[in-house]
C-alpha cells in the first residue's frame, strides 16, 4: 500500500527472546480513494493477544481485521463512532470464536487504535498496550493501562515504582474478548497535532522494559526504522520475555500547518471512557484465509473480570532466537 504525503511511517515485531509464537498484530491502513480519504484519514492499530492454545493469536487478529474493517466499511458515520463500533464488534467475534473450542476459551487482547484525520488526532483503547504522543523534548503517554496494578496506583495503594515489580503485573481488568463488556478510553476532544510530532504505538513487551525517557532517545532525531530496531534491540537485551512490537508514525514538518495547542508544557488531553453496550456474543467471525498458530496456554487471572497475560514458560537456547509462528489452516 502507498502511504500518502504527510507522515512517516515505522513498524517491526518481534517474538522476543522466550515466546515461541507472536501474539502481537498490528495494521496500518488508508482508504484508496480521495474522497474516502477525506473522510477517514489514516489509521493504525496494534493489538496483544492472550489466553488459550491458540488463542493469543486469533483474538489480536480478529480485534485488529475487524476495527480496521468497520472503520473503513461505513464512511457517513462519525470517525470515533465507526471506530468504537470496530472495537464493539470485535469483542463480540472474539467472544464467539472463543465458543467454537475449550481450547479457545479465555482468549483476549488489547487494543490501541488511532485515526489522523487532518491535523487532528483521534484514538480508542482498551487494555494495556500504549499510544504515546512524542513533541519536541517531552513524551506523553495518551492511553491508561486497564490493569489491576494501575488501578492500584490511581487508588493511591501502590505507587508507581512498586507497580512496576508487583506480582500481578500482568491482570488485565479489560481486554476485548476476556470481559463482560467494555469501555473502551477515548479522547474528550480531537488533540491538534503539529508538524514534528511522532505517535508511538507499543505492546508491553517493550513498555514493561523500556523507560519513556529512553523511547525518546531512542526516536527523537532518528529515522523511524532506526527507531524501531533500538527499541526492541534494547528489550530483548533485558530479556525478550514477551513479544515487541511498535509502530512509528511522525507528522511532516513540511506538509502542516503549524498549530498552537493549550497545554503543550503539561499534558495533553486526556482520554476519557466510552461506555458501549454489554458483551454479549455477536455473529460469527468471518473466516480468515489463515490464522497465526497457537501459543501456549496462560492463566485465568484470579481478580474478578480480569484476564492475566501468560507468563514466559520457556528459555531460549543459547544464542538462538525461537522461530517465529507459521500461518496455518483457518
Amino acid at each position: 500500500m502507498e502511504i500518502r504525503p504527510g507522515i512517516a511511517l515505522a513498524n517491526l515485531s518481534d517474538v522476543g527472546l522466550v515466546r515461541e509464537n507472536n501474539e502481537d498484530y498490528y495494521c496500518y491502513a488508508e482508504p484508496e480513494g480521495a474522497e474516502e480519504f477525506a473522510k477517514r484519514g489514516r489509521l493504525a492499530i496494534i493489538a496483544d493477544g492472550m489466553g488459550g492454545y491458540e488463542g493469543g493469536q486469533f483474538a489480536s487478529r480478529i480485534a485488529v481485521d475487524t476495527v480496521r474493517e468497520i472503520y473503513l466499511k461505513d464512511l457517513e458515520a462519525d470517525p470515533l463512532d465507526a471506530l468504537l463500533e470496530g472495537f464493539r464488534l470485535a469483542h463480540q467475534r472474539i467472544l464467539a470464536k472463543a465458543r467454537e473450542s475449550e481450547e479457545l476459551e479465555g482468549m483476549g487482547t488489547t487494543c490501541t487504535a488511532l485515526i489522523i484525520l487532518g491535523t487532528n488526532l483521534l484514538f480508542a483503547h482498551v487494555g494495556d498496550s500504549r499510544l504515546y504522543l512524542l513533541r519536541g523534548p517531552n513524551i506523553f503517554q495518551l492511553t491508561r493501562d486497564h490493569s489491576y496494578v494501575n488501578k492500584m496506583v490511581e487508588a493511591g495503594m501502590l505507587t508507581p515504582e512498586e507497580a512496576e515489580h508487583h506480582p500481578q503485573k500482568n491482570v488485565l481488568m479489560m481486554a476485548l474478548g476476556a470481559s463482560k463488556e467494555i469501555r473502551a478510553d477515548c479522547p474528550a476532544d480531537p488533540l491538534p497535532l503539529q508538524p514534528g510530532d511522532t505517535l508511538l504505538m507499543c505492546t508491553d513487551g517493550l513498555s514493561g522494559l523500556v523507560s519513556n525517557e529512553e523511547m525518546q532517545q531512542a526516536v527523537n532525531g532518528n529515522a523511524l526504522e532506526k527507531g524501531c530496531k533500538d527499541l526492541i534491540e534494547l528489550a530483548k537485551s533485558r530479556g525478550g520475555h514477551d513479544n515487541i512490537t511498535v509502530q512509528l508514525l511522525r507528522v511532516a514538518s513540511d506538509s502542516m500547518r503549524k498549530t498552537q495547542v493549550d497545554g503543550v508544557k503539561g499534558e495533553p488531553p486526556a482520554a476519557k471512557p466510552e461506555a458501549k453496550a454489554d458483551a454479549k456474543a455477536g455473529k460469527e467471525p468471518e473466516a480468515a484465509s489463515k490464522q497465526p498458530e497457537p501459543s501456549e496456554k496462560s492463566e485465568a487471572g484470579k481478580e474478578p473480570e480480569a484476564a492475566k497475560k501468560p507468563e514466559p514458560s520457556k528459555e531460549p537456547e543459547a544464542g538462538k532466537k525461537p522461530e517465529g509462528s507459521k500461518d496455518p489452516e483457518a
